[in-house]
């Protein structure tokens, strides 16, 4: 099923032209790789960003600002400026970046995953300074809050609806609202990682290595957010232990802040990692309800870690023992 984005094509030529203007490339071959966040179009060696609709300009703008000081530390990609030193742009009345094409994390090869290098890459994002001259100005807070929010209210109706509607109803506020956040939440976070988020990138004229990628939830935040989505799904089942232990293992070793160096990490983790869960099973139900199928395996499997998270109180442990 083909979305509304897929079929525009006056924005997709808008964005082929914008690529082939400010990042001179011959634009002869793009791809769609992504329409449900904004659209996302390859344009021979970059990548062409429309934002989703309602994006706040000055605070994308602030969000690029800091990726490129974080490309400097090798940690995200920087977007591509155009001649006058522009990183943002219009088409068809959408925000658009530019970014360098990277390589991405290929999932089906397990022992390949890059587990320890993304763990890397967090911790050293998590311990950048927040204020100084290296990142000046205020920095926007991170987006995740607003993503479980958003997920649950485009729930339909149906039994798997109520079983994700009462798990977010078990959540801390902060979890679901950016203006309530809890103590530690004073890093600069990258609001939506997963592995899609990590791409192998490297030129000539640069020293080749795994980066972040995506801006649109980077800010201030909880650093647990940023393992929150890999601990749902090693909770709820879908992550092999060994995995989600490289992970771990090597955020700790990096000094990461998002959980203490030794013992239990659910204390920190257990609450975002619930939000998460319900963001993901509502994001799971709500595409297999657009696309008229059944849920899958990924989608039962989460909206029976909500069921889990609803008939027991929230407290500091892994829910995936309950």
């Amino acid at each position: 099923m083909l979305s509304e984005a897929r079929t525009d094509h006056a924005l997709i030529s808008g964005l082929v032209g914008r690529a082939r203007d400010i990042a001179g490339v011959a634009g002869r071959q793009w791809d769609v790789l992504n329409d449900r966040t904004g659209l996302v179009v390859r344009v021979d060696d970059v990548v062409v960003k429309a934002h989703r609709n309602g994006t706040d300009a000055a605070i994308l703008a602030a969000r690029l600002r800091i990726a490129t000081y974080l490309e400097a530390q090798r940690i995200l990609l920087q977007p591509v400026r155009s001649r006058e030193g522009r990183l943002l742009f219009e088409v068809e009345d959408r925000l658009v970046t530019i970014w360098p094409a990277g390589e991405p994390v290929r999932p089906d090869d397990v022992d390949a995953v890059p587990w320890e290098h993304a763990a890397h890459l967090l911790a050293r994002l998590h311990t950048i300074p927040t204020r100084g001259r290296d990142v000046a100005g205020p920095l926007p807070p991170a987006g995740a809050p607003h993503r479980v929010a958003r997920g649950v209210a485009g729930l339909g109706d149906g039994s798997a609806s109520a079983e994700i509607r009462r798990a977010f109803a078990t959540l801390p506020a902060w979890t679901y609202s950016a203006g309530d956040t809890p103590a530690g939440s004073g890093s600069v976070v990258h609001g939506d990682w997963h592995l899609g988020q990590l791409v192998w990138h490297g030129t000539a004229r640069e020293t080749p290595g795994w980066r972040l990628i995506d801006v649109d939830d980077l800010g201030i935040g909880a650093p647990a957010w940023d393992l929150a989505r890999p601990a749902a799904w090693f909770a709820a089942g879908l992550l092999p232990p060994r995995d989600w232990g490289r992970l771990l293992t090597a955020y700790r070793a990096a000094r990461g802040p998002a959980v203490p160096p030794e013992g239990d990490p659910w204390p920190a983790l257990d609450a975002p990692a619930r939000a998460f869960t319900v963001q993901s099973a509502a994001v799971a139900v709500a595409r297999a309800r657009e696309a008229g199928r059944p849920l899958d395996d990924v989608a039962i499997a989460l909206v029976d870690a909500c069921r889990r998270i609803a008939n027991v109180a929230l407290r500091p442990c892994g829910y995936g023992d309950q």
